[in-house]
C-alpha cells in the first residue's frame, strides 16, 4: 500500500504540473501578436467549456446518481453547477477593480491618452490571467483528489488517466500564462502563476491523503466537480471570451474556441 501512496502521489504531480509545459509553448510567442493573443483566449476558453460540460459535469452526475438515485442525482448536480457559478461571481463582485478609467487616469495628469488606455488594458489582461488561474487552481484541486485514489488502485488504471489530465493541462497553462505575458511584459511571472495553478492538483493528493480519505465518497466528489464546472464555465464567458473579442479579431476568437474544444475531445476520446 505504502507504494501505491508514493506512486499516486508522484502520478498526480506529473499531472498538475504540466501547466509548466503550456506555459513555456505559450511564452514562445511575441508579446506584441494580440491575434495570438486573441486565439489563444479563444482556445483557452473551448478548453474549458467542454472538458466542463462534457466531461467534469458528466462525471459529477454519474457519481451523485449513484449515490442519490437519477432524479435526485441530476439535481444536486445542477444545484452545485450554477452554486459554482454564483461562488465564482461574488468573488467577481468582491475582488476591487483596480482596473477603473477613472480612477487611474486621474491620479496622474502627465498620462497620454493612449497610454492611459493601455495601461487599462494590462490591468485588464492580469486580471483575466490571475482569474484563469485561480478557475485552473480550484478545478485541478478536486481532479487531484480524483487522480490520488484512482492511483490508489494501482498503475494500470492510473496511467491512462495522468496522461488524459496532463493534455487537459497543458492548454490550461496556456491559458494563465498568455494575458500574464502580455499584461506584464515578464516570462517570469507568467511561467510562475501558470505552474503555481498546476500546484493545487498534488496538494490536492496531499488533502485526500491526510484528511478526506475517511470521508470521501460519490456525494462530496459529485458535488465538488459540479461546482468546478460551473466555475470553468463562469470563467470562460465572464473574462476569457470577451478578452479574446477585445484583443483581437472576431474570427479569430471564435476559431480558438472551436479548436480548443476539437483538441479537448480529441484528447478525450483517445483515452476513453
Amino acid at each position: 500500500m505504502t507504494g501505491n501512496v508514493w506512486l499516486a502521489f508522484g502520478l498526480t504531480a506529473i499531472a498538475g504540473l504540466s501547466t509548466g509545459i503550456g506555459s513555456a509553448i505559450a511564452l514562445f510567442a511575441k508579446k506584441t501578436n494580440t491575434n495570438f493573443l486573441s486565439l489563444s483566449l479563444g482556445f483557452s476558453a473551448g478548453v474549458m467549456i467542454y472538458v466542463s460540460m462534457i466531461e467534469i459535469f458528466q462525471e459529477a452526475q454519474n457519481a451523485l446518481k449513484l449515490a442519490m438515485g437519477n432524479r435526485y442525482g441530476a439535481i444536486v448536480t445542477v444545484a452545485a453547477f450554477f452554486g459554482g457559478m454564483l461562488i465564482i461571481g461574488i468573488i467577481d463582485k468582491l475582488i476591487p477593480k483596480k482596473n477603473n478609467p477613472h480612477e487611474f487616469c486621474s491620479s496622474s495628469g502627465i498620462l497620454e491618452e493612449n497610454e492611459c488606455t493601455k495601461k487599462k488594458s494590462d490591468k485588464k489582461l492580469m486580471r483575466t490571467g490571475l482569474f484563469t488561474a485561480l478557475a485552473i487552481a480550484i478545478h485541478n484541486f478536486p481532479e487531484g483528489i480524483a487522480t490520488f485514489v484512482t492511483a490508489l488502485q494501482g498503475p494500470t488504471l492510473a496511467i491512462p488517466i495522468v496522461i488524459a489530465i496532463a493534455l487537459h493541462n497543458i492548454p490550461e497553462g496556456v491559458a494563465v500564462a498568455m494575458p500574464i505575458y502580455h499584461a506584464t511584459g515578464s516570462k517570469k511571472k507568467a511561467f510562475f502563476y501558470s505552474f503555481a495553478s498546476g500546484l493545487s492538483e498534488p496538494l490536492g493528493a496531499l488533502v485526500a491523503y491526510l484528511i478526506l480519505m475517511p470521508f470521501l465518497n460519490d456525494i462530496l466528489f459529485g458535488v465538488i466537480f459540479a461546482a468546478v464546472a460551473g466555475i470553468m464555465v463562469f470563467i470562460s464567458f465572464d473574462e476569457l471570451l470577451p478578452a479574446a473579442r477585445e484583443y483581437g479579431k472576431h474570427h479569430l476568437s471564435i476559431l480558438g474556441l472551436i479548436s480548443g474544444m476539437a483538441i479537448m475531445a480529441v484528447s478525450l476520446l483517445l483515452f476513453m
